[in-house]
């Protein structure tokens, strides 16, 4: 008796374990149960693999052990504890070393213990000691509940989802009132498809030189976060509220226009981010144009020129409109140009159409960096700081954890490891380009979420040419074999290509190839 209940606790608490991965999966995908679902469909040989097997095999081992050892104990009792005690420690060294590896695989943003998540692993418990116990009534072995993980935390998402519907309701009228009863603070939105956490900041720190400003935290960019933030940290101090406005679907922005209601937008930059949750371009474009649309009729719009959707929204707005560009032709009302980098960050001029210009240095790099800083220099010149005023805000700002983050040592680092688009890749290896000595990449490749990614993967190897002097791919072979065609493609030598099972294997590469003054390029985060 006093086996059973630890064993059914046991199994409870290793489920949960098991289950802080998927929960984090779907907090990812703001918890919506349509793109979890999707997640879950694309992941189901993976599930298969490991936790159907694992549960299905310590159920088996559970009713077929003891026949095994009738050949070499006769005392039934001690025959099933036996048993009943190798299955138990046999099947938590399995479940702890996959829910260890899986918690420890680097994730894009980090999993927030917000009420919301605690509320949900309450039910997961619930549902798991049900379960157990329901088992256990029909003599099969608890084992088998951890064959369903995946699917009893879309069960109790789906469980919660009125009752959250419920509370955030109550939490964006609060914040909703709020705002509107601040007719001096100056409301920011910004919104794109990749930049606009950088972008907002930037801003941040820019404004920060005139004003007092509050601006949500990185991961803060849907209803309930920037309803949190308005309602425990908006002050009668604070001038400036910066929202930065994530979407998955139509109609996402302008939910959070009728909460924020800005009167400032800024659309840092357009492309296939969650193409899948939107269906086609044309309706991430129109979403994203939630925000311009949504602003007054005095309200002002920024866009990020990239010759490209964000030019083409910049030319069909109404409203008084601004665009900032980094080293392109034409006439823009800010302007980055002569970029140059080194270990010590970026220097480039920055030119208003009003004639103003200085020289600004910054520990960021990249040029997509300089085009958000471009983007914030505009609406804080159009927010009455001088041009001397914004470059010493761009002074101020400090690499961002994980994005073409400089590292300076004995051998220069450069973190990127959290961009995951192509074209952030192909900004990382032109940085890298600039830098001395023997120049690095160590990459497990962008991440293959459809049919396109073998296709972006080789192209990502075919731009490492002439950017790099030595490629270490992280991965098993067939995973990172897309990257190594492309940078064979391009008559690099193959005795500088290598490929390492993992991590530690990469870093034990590194310290054969490369010494001082080397530079090393960790883009991608790291191997599953």
């Amino acid at each position: 008796m006093l086996f059973n209940v630890i064993e059914s606790i046991a199994v409870v608490l290793s489920c949960v374990a098991a289950s802080i991965h998927c929960v984090h999966i779907f907090q990812m995908n703001r918890y919506q149960l349509p793109v979890y679902s999707q997640w879950l469909s694309r992941n189901r040989e993976s599930y298969f693999r490991k936790n159907v097997l694992i549960g299905a095999a310590a159920s088996l081992v559970k009713w077929y052990l003891p026949f095994l050892l009738s050949l070499f104990v006769s005392v039934e009792a001690v025959r099933m504890a036996i048993a009943g005690w190798l299955t138990l420690i046999g099947y938590l060294a399995a479940t702890t070393t996959l829910s260890v590896r899986e918690i420890r695989t680097p994730m894009k943003k980090p999993l927030v213990l917000t009420m919301r998540v605690r509320r949900l692993f309450g039910l997961l418990i619930l549902i798991l000691t049900a379960a157990v116990l329901l088992l256990r009534l029909l003599s099969v072995p608890p084992y088998i509940a951890y064959a369903g993980i995946p699917y009893l935390v879309w069960l109790a998402g789906r469980i919660m989802h009125p009752v959250e519907e419920r509370i955030n309701a109550g939490f964006y009228e609060e914040a909703r009132k709020k705002l509107r009863a601040r007719r001096d603070l100056i409301k920011i939105g910004i919104t794109g498809s990749y930049g606009k956490t950088l972008t907002k900041f930037i801003l941040k720190e820019i404004l920060s030189e005139k004003f007092e400003v509050l601006a949500t935290p990185a991961s803060f960019n849907t209803a309930m976060g920037i309803s949190r933030v308005v309602n425990d940290q908006l002050e009668d101090r604070h001038q400036v509220f910066i929202a930065e406005m994530g979407a998955q679907h139509v109609g996402d922005i302008k939910h959070l226009v009728k909460l924020v209601r800005p009167k400032y937008g800024m659309i840092t930059s357009i492309g296939a981010q969650h193409l899948d949750s939107f269906g086609s371009m044309a309706n991430i474009v129109d979403t994203k144009y939630e925000l311009i649309s949504g602003l007054p009729e005095d309200g002002v719009a920024f866009f990020a020129s990239d010759s490209g959707y964000a030019d083409r929204l910049f030319g069909m707005c109404e409203r008084e409109k601004y665009d900032a560009a980094v080293e392109l032709p034409g006439d823009h009302y800010m302007r980055a140009s002569e970029l140059s980098e080194n270990a010590e960050g970026t220097q480039f001029l920055l030119e208003c159409a009003d004639g103003g210009r200085v020289r600004c240095k910054t520990r960021l790099l990249g040029r997509f960096n300089v085009q958000n800083i471009a983007l914030a220099a505009a609406l804080a010149h159009r927010l009455g700081l001088t041009m001397d005023e914004i470059a010493a805000g761009i002074a101020r700002l400090q690499p961002f954890e994980k994005k073409l983050q400089l590292i300076p040592g004995e051998r220069i680092v450069i973190d990127d490891t959290l961009n995951d688009h192509p074209l952030g890749t192909a900004d990382a290896l032109s940085v890298l380009s600039e830098f001395p000595g023997r120049r690095i990449i160590v990459t497990p490749g962008l991440p293959q979420t459809d049919a396109r990614g073998e296709e972006v993967n080789y192209a990502f190897g075919v731009q490492m040419k002439g950017c790099v002097d030595a490629v270490i791919l992280v991965g098993e072979k067939k995973r990172v074999r897309p990257i190594a065609r492309g940078v064979l493609s391009t008559g690099f030598p193959r005795a500088s290509l290598y490929v390492a099972a993992d991590m530690d294997d990469a870093e034990d590469l590194l310290d054969e190839i490369s010494g001082s003054g080397d530079t090393v390029l960790y883009e991608c985060g790291s191997a599953e």
